[in-house]
């Protein structure tokens, strides 16, 4: 995977607990454009984060990344807040995007928690240029919002929340009355996006229509799930709490990896059939449909893999 060296440019940190960087080339030429939904994997202490994008998308001077401060993380967070500073440099991937608008889509309801809102300030840039109708619930603790008057400049079809009761009440009334065609999008915490989709589904949303973003590193316990291996015929379970990566690696086989989190890429494995539960941040649309990151995804049911 191409990398790119950035330097630091700008740090914010009006909002507490999370800190935003603005990055740009050495020598300030013009970064590679990317689609809104797009992350940023960045090569941090103890490994790679992704950080969703939130500039401008095309051909832009700089990225903009905010950064959520996780004490009890892998250590990626508090490198961002405590150790960088205003001329320091950073090694990040290519941007890539799992969390792309359908451009078909009559309608693009976002629904975002927290850091979460971080990949919809790019999708509400592109719903502006482009004239697309697209809507945003946005809950989140007092004092704690981010990109608020962003979000007032880009669209005047948002609803901000800090209660949970009048969050919910709008979240089912807005899922109860799309027009035909609408897609939503869901972005925060594990136990948000379950909460989302359960409740769009029990509205009748088809699977296809909705698109969830989970952080990278996020591994929710899951169900237990049964792999087989096409090459052997083996059959084994992966216990809930645990990762398939981790399975595999008890097991003897060998599978690269390196973050652990979905974002680099290094522990992708072939699937043969079966339903994966995709928690990455990594494949595309088109590659999960027979591929799966070990140290994120999970199967439902039995998964065959082609090792």
């Amino acid at each position: 995977m191409t990398t790119m060296t950035l330097v630091v440019v700008g740090v914010d940190d009006h909002v507490p607990g999370i800190r935003t960087l603005t990055l740009a080339p050495p020598d300030r030429s013009v970064l590679p454009s990317f689609t809104p939904g797009s992350h940023l994997v960045i090569q941090c202490a103890g490994g790679a984060n992704a950080y969703s994008l939130t500039g401008a998308t095309t051909a832009p001077r700089d990225y903009v990344v905010s950064v959520l401060e996780c004490p009890r993380g892998r250590g990626g967070s508090r490198w961002i807040h405590q150790s960088l500073a205003v001329g320091a440099t950073v090694e990040a991937h290519l941007p890539r995007s799992a969390f792309a608008p359908v451009l078909r889509a009559r309608r693009h309801l976002l629904i975002a928690a927290g850091i979460g809102i971080t990949p919809m300030v790019s999708h509400l840039r592109s719903a502006r240029r482009w004239g697309r109708d697209a809507r945003l619930l946005y809950i989140h603790r007092e004092g704690r919002g981010a990109y608020l008057d962003e979000i007032r400049s880009l669209t005047n079809q948002a609803a901000m929340f800090t209660d949970r009761g009048a969050f919910l009440s709008e979240l089912a009334a807005a899922l109860g009355s799309q027009p035909f065609g609408t897609h939503v999008y869901i972005c925060g915490p594990s136990q948000f996006i379950d909460d989302v989709v359960d409740t769009a589904t029990q509205f009748g949303w088809p699977p296809s229509r909705i698109h969830v973003e989970h952080f990278g590193g996020e591994l929710a316990p899951g169900h237990p799930f049964e792999v087989e291996l096409s090459s052997t015929g083996d059959v084994f379970t992966v216990d809930a709490g645990v990762s398939l990566l981790e399975s595999l690696t008890a097991r003897g086989h060998a599978v690269p990896s390196l973050c652990h989190q979905g974002v680099c890429g290094e522990c992708r494995v072939p699937v043969r059939a079966g339903t994966v539960l995709h928690r990455d941040l990594y494949l595309t649309g088109d590659e999960r449909r027979d591929s799966m990151m070990a140290c994120v995804s999970r199967g439902s049911g039995r998964v065959e893999l082609e090792l």
